[in-house]
C-alpha cells in the first residue's frame, strides 16, 4: 500500500520560504510521476507542480519562478521549495501520485494528511 507523508509547513511572513517534503513507502516511487496540491478554504484542490519521474516539471501560473519541485528518488521523497510566498499560498498543501506510469498527469487515490502553510503577517 502506498504512503505518502507532508512535512515542512508552518507560519511564514510574505515574502518568506518554506520547503514541503513528501516521503513515499510501498510501491516504486522511482518509475511515477509525482505532483504537489493545495486546497485553500472554501476552494477546490488545484494542481500545484508536478514531476516526471526523469525530473521534468511543470507549474500552475501562479507559482512559476517562486516554487521548485524536486525530487530524490534514492530517498524516496518529493520536495516543494516556495518562495516569496504570497497570502494567497495559504492553504492545505497535499502530495500526490500519478495515477499511471508515463502519460499526462493524472492524480491517483494516493494521497497525504495534507500539511498546512499559512503566510500571513
Amino acid at each position: 500500500q502506498v504512503q505518502l507523508v507532508e512535512s515542512g509547513g508552518g507560519l511564514v511572513q510574505p515574502g518568506g520560504s518554506l520547503r514541503l517534503s513528501c516521503a513515499a513507502s510501498g510501491g516504486i516511487f522511482s518509475i511515477y510521476a509525482m505532483g504537489w496540491f493545495r486546497q485553500a478554504p472554501g476552494k477546490q484542490r488545484e494542481l500545484v507542480a508536478t514531476i516526471t519521474s526523469g525530473g521534468s516539471t511543470n507549474y500552475a501560473d501562479s507559482v512559476k519562478g517562486r516554487f521548485t519541485i524536486s525530487r530524490d528518488n534514492a530517498k524516496n521523497t518529493m520536495y516543494l521549495q516556495m518562495n516569496s510566498l504570497k497570502p494567497e499560498d495559504t492553504a492545505v498543501y497535499y502530495c500526490n501520485r500519478a495515477r499511471r506510469v508515463g502519460g499526462i498527469y493524472e492524480a491517483s487515490d494516493y494521497w497525504g494528511q495534507g500539511t498546512q502553510v499559512t503566510v500571513s503577517s
